[in-house]
């Protein structure tokens, strides 16, 4: 069993103990409404067991919660971590909640994450405000349950691993991420202010490449390497989780190459400041 399968699998665990939590019921209220062992509930909470579909159809019945059905299928989705194409139709069924908590996992059992954002700050980095916005209109764009607030809150969560001093971020941003923008200019204000007091600090490597740097590499899309055994590239309809070596090595060259075209330190906080002051706010 891989790690990342038990990630995803853990952090189903965690959601299931969650909703039990919430409706006010016990492990073996849970197995006496379903007609199952206490141990069965037991090994789902904590990742040991794989639920079925229709497990968790009748965890939401038990619950007295139909409506988190799809969101729990969502995440079951998931747990394939060998599959490399995951529809974000698929993902995000139940809303943003449940693909938050996987990230939230994959953190926490990661040690460096590199990243590219193209055109958007990087959630590890993101406001309360611009994530909100962010899931906002990804929910209107997708068709989906806006659960906004569970949403922000748990990307909220994931950005205490930026405070682990056994972690490591290096993340690189095409300038216009600094410029594009979903949110009101008084939202990105204060997201590049909070961009601005990442520069320089501990753990913490943020590049920024300018508009005109020359790229031995172009930056066709965002991307994250989680250590050396996981790439996630995000695409409009789809994610793609690669683990092969060959897969790994080629995004580490791509990010090494486009990293020798970014400003760190005092010009990346230029460009920064430059994006901030172009934002036309009475």
């Amino acid at each position: 069993m891989t790690t990342d399968f038990q990630t995803a699998r853990e952090a189903l665990g965690a959601r299931l103990r969650e909703l039990r939590v919430e409706a006010g019921l016990e492990g073996k209220d849970i197995a006496a409404r379903l007609g199952w062992q206490t141990s069965k509930v037991s090994r789902m909470q904590t990742g040991k067991q794989t639920p079925t579909r229709a497990d968790l159809t009748g965890w939401a019945q038990a619950i007295g919660r139909p409506d988190v059905e799809a969101e729990l299928h969502g995440l079951l989705a998931a747990l394939d971590m060998k599959q490399r194409h995951r529809s974000w139709r698929r993902q995000l069924a139940g809303g943003h909640r449940g693909r938050q908590e996987i990230a939230v996992r994959q953190t926490e059992a990661t040690k460096e994450i590199r990243g590219l954002e193209v055109s958007r700050i990087p959630g590890l980095f993101q406001t309360p405000e611009y994530a909100r916005a962010v899931f906002e209109w990804s929910a209107e764009f997708r068709g989906i349950q806006p659960t906004t607030d569970a949403a922000v809150e748990a990307r909220m969560r994931r950005q205490e691993a930026l405070y682990d001093p056994e972690k490591t971020f290096r993340f690189i941003l095409c300038e216009a991420a600094l410029y594009h923008r979903a949110c009101p200019a008084q939202v990105m204000a204060e997201q590049l202010d909070r961009l601005y007091n990442l520069v320089g600090q501990q753990r913490i490597e943020l590049g920024i490449i300018p508009f005109g740097a020359q790229l031995r590499r172009t930056a066709p899309h965002a991307f994250w390497i989680y250590d050396r055994r996981l790439v996630i590239v995000e695409t409009i309809s789809e994610e793609l989780w690669l683990t092969g070596d060959e897969d790994v090595a080629v995004y580490e060259r791509a990010w090494a190459w486009l990293d020798e075209s970014a400003e760190y330190g005092a010009p990346a906080r230029r460009l920064i400041g430059r994006a901030r002051a172009s934002l036309d706010l009475v």
